[in-house]
């Protein structure tokens, strides 16, 4: 079960949010620090949360076609 932590950027959906988590890796040829991002549909069940939050989530069954990741500690 994956656990990710990431920022609200979208809230526009209904029961939806879209959270932007960034990893870092090196990169073995050119010795330098890349940043990857990505974008995750998440069910926001009580929907409280607004754009800028940071926020961890959790892999789940999927809930639709896009969504596979809850919010932890609702």
């Amino acid at each position: 079960m994956k656990i990710l932590e990431g920022k609200v950027v979208s809230n526009k959906m209904p029961k939806t949010i879209v959270v932007e988590v960034e990893r870092q890796s090196f990169h073995p040829l050119y010795k330098k620090i890349i940043r990857r991002t990505k974008r995750y549909k998440v069910e926001n069940g009580k929907g409280n949360i607004k754009i800028g939050d940071i926020v961890k989530i959790k892999q789940t069954r999927p809930i639709s076609k896009e969504k596979h990741f809850k919010i932890i500690g609702e």
